[in-house]
């Protein structure tokens, strides 16, 4: 095994290679119902792991990736085959049967008594099930069936809702390159060195966009683009500024390769591996196909220099920034994913909450909070075109959400408001009204701050007021009234 490889411990006696194996390519090889010989793949697997790559990542819908990895880990050895896989469920609730049947058949397809990582994707932060969903988890792995947990595509806001809520996260695993910055740049990197998180980056070459098969060519036409990676970065490639803007930094990352005499997607993954908390680096692997072992064994062989950096910073700031947050482009437009859509990815996307119609007209959401029957209130009722929403705190079931965190619990109630007026066919866009309480004057800037994340694109009109809130771990307390356009 190669020796030079650097590691990165991602918890207290588990380390991984700071390159991992992306098998997300499998799916694609499956395409249009094409299989794979499976035996033969957990094979290829070997080679990566002779060179010091024993970390791979895949997920329960890349096609039979898992079981291609645990046929390679049951029959290798070593035992110093680490893999992550991920956990993407349809939208919509889900009981402890539902997740504990999940783990089961990824331990199951995994050859394996416990997964090493499972990281968690939701689609929609408005459906508070999500978290149903984590604490499900977080049982599981406290039965010893999860070694770890971990997140993917989950943005700063709701990083901060999930760790303050008690759930234990190592990592998330975040779209990263030198195209998109928003890990850098809206405090999610921040985020995850104070609560001592890993980044894992992925998305780094950007569907191979990044390296000299593109350098000085022309615009591809969208008929030539042969792989979901490549038409999804095609997308960041156009919300980063078009095709002169890549290749003006293509010609920058080039030079820079040039001196250093390794290959442009050397210099393009080595950036990301520097940056703060990104503890690995994701890198697609067609086993059997093209590999590039020997290529990404250069990675270690140097680093980056205050003259490279600089050029490199100097190119970026060229760029328009991806908008949003992490994992923003599987949530709101753009979608930034091979479709353009989320239609490869679901098939619906079911209201958080039910909606009961009433004899005068009016429909109505609860959230299943017991206050609601105590005082005989519903979490919102649309009358018309308006929506009114009741005063909201950080409650779901029997968990107190955001923990004593001020921004935390603003944004998880500001998610439950989302919640209801979706469910009666309304968007947050549609809000024109909100009044924050807090208990206590001295978290009302967190609480604002939070508020201003989330609407300070739709600014509606807005009270904050110092109240005495009922029950004592309540921060902020919040109502919201919509119109339906």
């Amino acid at each position: 095994m190669n020796k030079g490889i650097e590691r990165w411990d991602l918890a207290p006696g588990f380390s991984i290679s700071r390159v991992l194996a992306g098998l997300w390519q499998i799916a694609d090889m499956e395409r249009d119902g094409r299989t794979l010989d499976v035996a033969a793949k957990a094979r290829a697997m070997a080679p990566y792991v002779e060179a010091g790559f024993t970390t791979f990542d895949m997920a329960d819908h890349y096609g039979s990736a898992e079981e291609i990895a645990g046929r390679f880990a049951h029959e290798q050895e070593t035992g110093t085959v680490q893999l992550l896989t991920k956990w993407v469920p349809e939208p919509g609730p889900k009981t402890r049967e539902n997740v504990r049947h999940a783990v089961q058949s990824s331990l199951k397809r995994m050859q394996t008594d416990c997964l090493d990582v499972l990281q968690f994707h939701t689609w929609a932060y408005s459906d508070p099930s999500y978290l149903d969903c984590l604490f499900y988890l977080q049982e599981l792995k406290e039965e010893g069936f999860i070694r770890h947990l971990g997140l993917t595509n989950v943005d700063t806001a709701h990083l901060r809702v999930i760790v303050n809520s008690g759930i234990d996260i190592v990592s998330n695993q975040v779209c990263f390159s030198l195209l998109d910055q928003r890990a850098r740049t809206n405090g999610m990197t921040a985020f995850c060195r104070v609560h001592g998180i890993t980044l894992l980056a992925f998305g780094t070459l950007a569907g191979g966009f990044l390296t000299e098969r593109h350098l000085g060519q022309s615009d591809p036409i969208w008929a030539d683009l042969d792989t979901w990676s490549q038409m999804k970065y095609r997308r960041f490639i156009d919300q980063a500024g078009g095709w002169d803007a890549l290749q003006r930094l293509l010609h920058v990352i080039h030079a820079v390769a040039q001196r250093h005499s390794v290959s442009m997607a050397n210099i393009a993954t080595r950036y990301i591996l520097e940056q703060p908390a990104v503890g690995g680096i994701i890198i697609g692997a067609r086993l059997g196909f093209s590999e590039r072992i020997e290529e990404n064994v250069r990675l270690f062989q140097f680093t980056l220099d205050e003259t490279d950096l600089n050029e490199i910073e100097d190119a970026l700031a060229s760029l328009y920034p991806i908008p949003g947050d992490c994992g923003d482009e599987y949530r709101r437009p753009p979608f930034l994913t091979a479709s353009g859509d989320l239609s490869h990815h679901l098939e619906n996307m079911p209201p958080p909450y039910e909606v009961q119609a009433q004899q005068n007209g009016q429909t109505y959401v609860l959230s299943g909070t017991v206050w609601e029957d105590i005082a005989g209130f519903c979490r919102a009722v649309r009358s018309g075109d308006r929506i009114l929403v009741s005063g909201t705190t950080a409650t779901h079931g029997e968990h107190l959400i955001g923990g004593s965190d001020p921004a935390a619990q603003t944004h998880f109630v500001i998610d439950k408001i989302e919640g209801a007026i979706r469910s009666l066919g309304g968007r947050l866009e549609d809000v024109v009204r909100t009044r924050v309480y807090v208990d206590d004057m001295a978290n009302w800037e967190p609480v604002a701050r939070a508020h201003g994340e989330r609407f300070r694109e739709i600014k509606p009109a807005n009270t904050l007021v110092q109240a005495g809130l009922i029950g004592s771990d309540y921060l902020v307390e919040i109502e919201a009234e919509a119109v339906v356009q």
